[in-house]
Order: C-alpha cells, then sequence, then structure tokens
C-alpha cells in the first residue's frame, strides 16, 4: 500500500458484491485502497476483524420521519441519528412531514437544515414536499438540494401537508418530469378508502379492512399511467399490497421509469400474528397476511421491488393510544430505524438469501434511487461508511437498548439474528461495541453535491 492512511480494516468485506478477504483503507473519509490479505499496512488506526465478522457498507435509509422543528418531542435529529448509527445506518433522506414546518419550500427547508445542523450522528439529506400550495414552484426546492419530492393522494394524518387530488397529481407528474426530478407517492385511492368499512377499537382485522389492498393497486396504476404519460420518474413508498406487482413489473417492462421499496415490518411481520388492541403494530399502509408477504418477499428476489427502507415514523407514546388500543385513533407509524437491517437478514437467511443481497436492497438500491453516488458500497473513491456486523449473533430486542427517543416497538422480546459491533461514517467511528459514542459530525447533504 502505497499512501499512508488513517485507519485499515483487515477482514472478509463485502465487495463488488462478493464477500471475501480484503484490506480496506480509508484516508480523509473516503477509501482509498482496497487490497488483497497480506498487503503491508501503513495506518494510524489498523482494525483486525473477528471470525465471526464482516465489514458491509452503511446503509442507506431513504425514508425516515425525524419531525424536527414542530414535532421534536416525536424524535428529532440528534435522537434519530443516534438510532440510524446504531443500525449501522450511514445516511437517511428526511421526509418533508411531519416537521412544522413541513418542507414544502425553500425557506422550510433553511429552517430543517439550521435545526439539523451540529446535531447528526450520520449524514443527512432531504426530501422536498408536493403540495398543493408548492406546486409550479417545485424547480426553487430542485436547485436548493432536495432529493425529490413527496407527495400524498389520501389525507397524511397531519393538516400541514394536504394530499393531491387526480388533478394536481397529473400536475406534479408533470412538473416533476420537466425538472427530470423524481416524485415519491404514498399512493392508496382516497375513494376506496371512502368506500371501506370504517374503523375503531381494537380490532386489528377491522383496521386492515378499513385499509384494503385495492387502495393500493387503484392508486398505483394511476400513478403509472401517468408516469408514462409524461415520461416521469415515479417511486411506489412502502409497498404493503402484492396485488400491484404484476402491475408494476409490466410496467417496468414497458419502460416506466418506475420504483419500489417496501418495509422491513411488511417482511417479517403478518396480520395474522397481531394480537388485537396492539396499535404498535398500526402503519398505513398496514401489515397483511402472511401470503401477501411472502408473494413481496418473491417481488424482491425477482427484482420488482428495488430498496428496503424503514419508514420511520414514530410519535409520542400516547399517540398510540396503547392504553386503549383502538386503532382507529392510534398514530400509524412502526419505529425501526434501529433493527432494520436484523430484521430482514434474520428473515432473508431463513429464506435462503444472502447477505450481500440485503445490503443490495439496503444499501446499494436506496443509494441508486437518491443519486448518492459516493455511497452504497465500499469501493475506492466512495465515502468510507462501514459497519462490523456480526451476522451469527443473535440477540433480544429490549426497548430500552433502543436509542429512538419513544421505544415503542412491535419487536420487543423478539429475538433476531446479526448485531451491529462498529460503525464509521466518513471515516469516523460513530459506534463501538454496539453503543453510540462521541459527538455528532455527519454531513447535511444536497442533491448533486459529493
Amino acid at each position: 500500500m502505497d499512501v499512508t492512511v488513517d485507519l485499515a480494516v483487515i477482514g472478509t468485506a463485502l465487495v463488488d458484491g462478493q464477500l471475501r478477504p480484503a484490506v480496506v483503507a480509508v484516508a480523509d473519509g473516503r477509501v482509498v485502497a482496497i487490497e488483497a490479505p497480506g498487503a503491508p499496512v501503513d495506518a494510524a488506526e489498523v482494525v483486525t476483524l473477528g471470525d465471526d465478522e464482516v465489514l458491509l457498507p452503511g446503509l442507506v435509509d431513504s425514508h425516515v420521519h425525524v419531525n424536527e422543528p414542530g414535532r421534536t418531542e416525536w424524535e428529532g435529529f440528534a435522537s434519530a441519528t443516534r438510532a440510524a448509527a446504531a443500525g449501522g445506518v450511514t445516511a437517511i433522506i428526511d421526509m418533508p412531514l411531519n416537521s412544522i414546518p413541513p418542507t414544502v419550500d425553500v425557506a422550510a427547508l433553511a429552517t430543517k437544515r439550521a435545526v439539523a445542523e451540529g446535531e447528526c450522528y450520520v449524514d443527512v439529506g432531504f426530501w422536498g414536499g408536493a403540495v398543493p400550495s408548492s406546486l409550479g414552484s417545485l424547480d426553487t426546492l430542485a436547485a436548493s438540494g432536495v432529493f425529490g419530492f413527496k407527495c400524498f393522494l389520501v389525507d397524511s394524518g397531519v393538516p400541514e401537508f394536504p394530499p393531491l387530488d387526480d388533478v394536481q397529481l397529473e400536475r406534479a407528474v408533470a412538473e416533476v418530469a420537466d425538472l427530470d426530478a423524481l416524485l415519491i407517492v404514498h399512493a392508496e385511492d382516497p375513494g376506496v378508502l371512502a368506500a371501506a368499512p370504517g374503523c375503531s377499537g381494537s380490532s386489528y382485522a377491522g383496521f386492515v379492512d378499513s385499509r384494503p389492498h385495492q387502495a393500493e393497486d387503484v392508486a398505483i396504476a394511476r400513478v403509472l399511467d401517468l408516469a408514462a404519460k409524461h415520461d416521469a420518474r415515479v417511486h411506489v413508498l412502502h409497498l404493503s399490497s402484492a396485488g400491484s406487482v404484476p402491475r408494476l413489473a409490466e410496467a417496468r417492462a414497458s419502460g416506466v421509469r418506475v420504483s419500489v421499496e417496501t418495509c422491513p415490518h411488511y417482511l417479517t411481520l403478518s396480520a395474522e400474528e397481531v394480537p388485537d388492541g396492539r396499535t404498535e403494530f398500526k402503519c398505513c399502509p398496514p401489515i397483511r397476511d402472511a401470503a401477501n408477504r411472502e408473494a413481496l418477499w418473491d417481488a424482491l428476489t425477482t427484482g420488482v421491488i428495488d430498496c428496503v427502507v424503514s419508514d420511520h415514523s414514530p410519535s409520542t407514546a400516547d399517540l398510540k393510544h396503547l392504553d386503549t388500543g383502538d386503532f382507529g385513533e392510534a398514530w400509524g407509524g412502526v419505529s425501526s430505524l434501529q433493527l432494520g437491517l436484523p430484521l430482514v437478514w434474520s428473515a432473508a437467511r431463513e429464506r435462503g438469501i444472502g447477505l450481500q443481497t440485503v445490503l443490495a436492497w439496503m444499501s446499494a438500491g436506496p443509494a441508486a434511487l437518491t443519486g448518492l453516488t459516493s455511497k452504497g458500497a465500499i469501493a475506492v473513491g466512495r465515502d468510507a461508511d462501514l459497519v462490523v456486523f456480526a451476522p451469527d449473533e443473535s440477540f433480544v430486542v429490549e426497548p430500552d437498548k433502543l436509542y429512538h427517543r419513544h421505544r415503542v416497538t412491535p419487536y420487543a422480546g423478539t429475538t433476531l439474528s446479526g448485531r451491529v459491533r462498529t460503525v464509521w461514517c466518513r471515516g469516523g467511528r460513530v459506534v463501538r461495541d454496539g453503543i453510540v459514542s462521541g459527538s455528532p459530525h455527519g454531513h447535511l447533504l444536497r442533491k448533486g453535491s459529493p
């Protein structure tokens, strides 16, 4: 190795899609060399992995609700990014809601960046919002560095982020097409939801009936038709209905520029297992039955679904109405930012799916979606976002060991495989022996900037 480096990690590493022995050298926050084992090392710090450890690229989570400012009591940049780091996530993209103000104009983006500055343990970027009032001016947000535009087709749950109707949706699709930007869509159809049974009380089956899969299927079909019409880039958020998979595959095969994500809770939980009154399981769209879950796994392995991201959507514990178990009143969101990698890895290995494939879904995929070309892989020239992971170590989820501000989780007491032991973000160590340490030094990201 011809250069003096800050850090060299020796051991099995995920490089070029394969787990193989390597020496990964880091200088000035970037990977500067990847050598074969035995290469001479001149580094300020040398870390040799244990036989039970592998070196992975940091995860990229493109679907995180941080909620600061305005609802910082729900989460906040400091707590969210600590949780991300502990879970091996080295870059997150913050959703434009549920903060106040929502990120729907340049002033709101500046406010959010100001409160995030100096608070982040990992790198953070921002989505913009496509709401009725922001249509026609998305170009100003795009020029300010947002990674794309989020819209709802149904009530978002907060009044300051209203949905788009059919006419407004087409305007948004056309506008992002002109910008060659990305529109990310919470795709449920309001008409289907209005015709579904109402939801109140503790019955989980009743809650699922109130958000039927047809609501997703109808909305996704509309988004795909508009994307084809305007040659726009669109992304389907948190797919829970496997009924849309054939339509999505067909659209992609015909040239529609569509990408798709799903979430750990849709891949690891099933409606049959959710007890009545357990509102910590509530999310929108809902966790569906086991057969649907397995169809989502099939869609992942065949490439119809591109990414697995958290949709970390926390709230204060009282808003989950754990005392009454009323699914009609409870906030819909699962907090799993810290647990995504072991959750998906535990379920994947049961299905014979390798760790390198899981990282393609959780690191390379979201990096490609957002255009973060310095993330998503251990490669020369990329950010030294590195995770030491013990894939065979099991642990029990204990809520008091989570870094989320509110430790309400449907996974309490679950035994998972895979523990994150050490994390470097841009070459700076943020996790040691599973504990987040040091001061925040994450960067605030802008679309198109390194």
